[in-house]
């Protein structure tokens, strides 16, 4: 049986590493227990590129693999096969710590006041940082000026909000 329609498997996989990943999650949804020589087989991509892909799945828990011995060659080689169960478990583990990211960055953005010169190209500071330097950026000399930070706080509050709502 051939799976040709978008799971969130292949989705996750595709959000994490890209077209690569997405070809390795349809072979592995295709070809169950499969190795990385047949999945590179499938797929086209070189076997490191494969082996990559297969690891970094691995070690977010998305794929399982088993080691068996090839009875042709003699020597162990893996059979790697999706773990679809664990992708919702995944997400939520991914949303639970951009949420814990999102709460500490606003309350940075609380806790303190920020100056910059203006140039896109410099770097914002903190209310001591600015004190240390005499108000004048380090980069460009420019005067560092108060910097309105309340859309800012306005869009981690609101995203952070949205992340709460989806959980409940």
């Amino acid at each position: 049986m051939k799976i040709e329609y978008e799971d969130s498997f292949v989705k996750i996989s595709g959000l994490l590493g890209g077209e690569d990943y997405v070809k390795v999650s349809r072979a592995l949804l295709n070809n169950e227990n499969a190795t990385d020589e047949e999945i590179a087989s499938a797929t086209g991509l070189k076997i490191n590129m494969v082996r990559k892909c297969l690891y970094d799945l691995f070690g977010r828990s998305l794929i399982t693999g088993i080691r068996v011995r090839d009875l042709k060659r003699g020597w162990f080689v893996y059979r790697w096969k999706a773990q679809r169960d664990q992708v919702d478990g995944f997400i939520d583990n991914q949303k639970r710590k951009a949420l814990e990211r999102l709460v500490q960055r606003l309350a940075y953005e609380e806790s303190n006041e920020f100056y910059h010169c203006g140039s896109v190209s410099c770097r914002k500071y903190t209310f001591n940082e600015a004190m240390e330097v005499s108000f004048r950026c380090q980069a460009c000399t420019k005067s560092l000026n108060l910097v309105n930070n309340a859309e800012i706080k306005e869009a981690l509050s609101w995203k952070i909000a949205e992340i709460q709502k989806e959980s409940t």
